[in-house]
């Protein structure tokens, strides 16, 4: 339930924003190969994009270029030697927000590449990630998006906020990791809501702030968490802080909507489970007193 929520928190972040950064035309699309596969595992990728080879442009993505976002951020042993992930990008119409699924991917998951891609301006398009092997991390999917964005519209996305939407996958994913999906993202865009006061905080401010939202959330998180988290928020504090907060609040209804599902979800299920309990007890008394 929680992963559920969680993508839906992030994809309707995503479905909030109805401006893109460059004008963009509806279908443009690309498809950005990992390096590191064979010709005939290119074939299954298209067919988990559901297109056909030559109807796209195709891009690669090599893992050295991978290291130039992901090197200091993720070990070295998630990203590999090899670039094997790849993702295929269409560009939506205006206001259609951002798809995203993913498979074979077991890293990265599809609402933690929607929240991050969100920071580094990148709104309605289609995202399909995939690998030919099982148990791939993902990590060269996040450099494919930001190439094949780029070639669509001939213009660099802005690197500050490139390099945040990376830290942000790779500490929401740690992140995930140990608190869960639906908690991580929480905590993040809680620190969305709040950049133009954490940037005059000090660190050990910023520590206490993170102990405050993570506590009223309900949510434990480790010293080491809240070191990353605050090297998350430095980041962040190089964007916007009032679109990110736009962004955040625009969902305060939604999220209230979805907590109270879930609430739902739960007392539907204790029912169910004490009605059931109360079946068995009515043929445990009935098969009790056959047997007098």
């Amino acid at each position: 339930m929680k992963r559920i929520l969680s993508f839906l928190l992030a994809a309707c972040t995503l479905l909030s924003m109805t401006t893109s950064a460059f004008a963009l035309e509806k279908g443009d699309a690309r498809a950005v190969i990992g390096a590191d596969i064979t010709e005939g595992q290119k074939a299954a990728v298209y067919k988990a994009f559901g297109i056909e080879r030559d109807s796209v442009k195709e891009l690669s993505v090599t893992n050295s270029e991978e290291r130039e976002y992901l090197d200091g951020l993720v070990a070295s042993s998630i990203i590999g030697t090899r670039s094997i992930s790849c993702v295929y990008i269409e560009i939506l119409g205006e206001g259609e927000g951002l798809q995203v699924s993913t498979s074979n991917i077991n890293w990265c998951t599809k609402e933690m590449y929607a929240n991050a891609l969100v920071t580094a301006g990148i709104d309605n398009a289609k995202l399909i990630v995939t690998s030919p092997i099982e148990g791939i991390s993902g990590t060269a999917a996040l450099t494919g998006v930001y190439k094949a964005y780029e070639d669509i519209t001939g213009e660099q996305l802005d690197e500050v906020a490139k390099l945040a939407g990376t830290q942000e996958l790779v500490i929401t994913a740690e992140l995930a990791n140990e608190i869960g999906d639906y908690d991580a993202v929480t905590i993040v865009n809680e620190l969305k809501k709040i950049l133009a006061e954490t940037v005059d905080m000090t660190d050990s401010e910023l520590e206490d702030e993170i102990k405050s939202i993570a506590a009223d959330n309900n949510i434990s998180v480790s010293d080491g968490q809240i070191k990353q988290l605050v090297s998350l928020c430095r980041s962040l504090e190089k964007l916007d802080p009032s679109e990110l907060k736009a962004k955040v609040e625009s969902l305060q209804d939604t999220v209230k909507k979805l907590a109270g599902a879930q609430a739902k979800v739960s007392e539907i299920a204790s029912s169910v489970g004490s009605f059931f309990k109360s079946v068995g007890n009515f043929f445990s008394d009935l098969f009790s007193k056959i047997g007098k």
